[in-house]
């Protein structure tokens, strides 16, 4: 865990690395070695804001952002919800600096470290959450939800960014092929209602890689 309280769980990685079985502890020691060195390396960096939601013809739409949100997926989950929180969440180039490096070294180690950063950037989208969730007390968050799952279409990734000015403030941009660059970032949306929320969307059902998950192909989910 660092200053900031972002803990790397080391369960995770081991399921971004599809280890069913680790009997002798030598993998979970190997991801530890290396998630405590990326710890003291490289910190996510976050910016969010929060926007009204209004129900459109074409979607979700948060008033003063420039986004719509298509699909059912965001229509249920912000349902009831007044306000959501577009969130952007990046190791920055220093990951991809350190990853290429240990690349040109140590490739059994730099599949460890890739997988750690995984984990690290999500950890740091739920530093932010729990940020956002003391900022507003009252308020009840939704599950958080990003572009590419469920029927959000990755497209929407160009508008949040667009909206967070996530190239200024965190160097993050979103690549012709509508991925993130740095890798190791992440856009998402985050409703807050007046009440708690049971929608939920967790599990494969709702996501769009869910015909390759290497997590899947061992017999386990993101939602374990």
């Amino acid at each position: 865990m660092d200053e900031n309280g972002i803990k790397l769980d080391i369960g995770e990685v081991l399921r971004y690395l599809g280890v069913k079985e680790d009997p002798e502890g030598a993998i979970a020691r190997a991801v530890q070695d290396e998630a405590e060195g990326l710890l003291r390396a490289v910190r996510p960096r976050y910016v969010y804001r929060l926007f009204p939601v209004e129900r459109g013809q074409s979607g979700v739409v948060l008033q003063g952002s420039g986004v719509t949100l298509p699909g059912s997926m965001a229509g249920r989950m912000l349902a009831r919800c007044g306000q959501a929180a577009l969130l952007a969440c990046t190791l920055g180039a220093g990951f991809e600096a350190r990853l290429r490096a240990v690349q040109a070294r140590d490739m059994a180690r730099a599949v460890i470290l890739d997988a750690c950063g995984s984990a690290l950037v999500e950890a740091g989208c739920d530093q932010a959450e729990r940020e956002i969730a003391s900022r507003y007390p009252g308020h009840y968050l939704t599950d958080r939800f990003s572009p590419g799952y469920g029927d959000l279409p990755l497209e929407v990734q160009n508008a949040i960014s667009t909206a967070l000015d996530a190239p200024r403030r965190l160097g993050v941009q979103v690549t012709p092929s509508l991925l993130m660059n740095p890798s190791k970032s992440v856009t998402a949306v985050i409703g807050l209602a007046d009440a708690p929320q049971p929608a939920r969307i967790r599990g494969c059902a709702y996501c769009s890689l869910a015909g390759s998950c290497t997590i899947r192909e061992g017999g386990k989910s993101c939602a374990d």
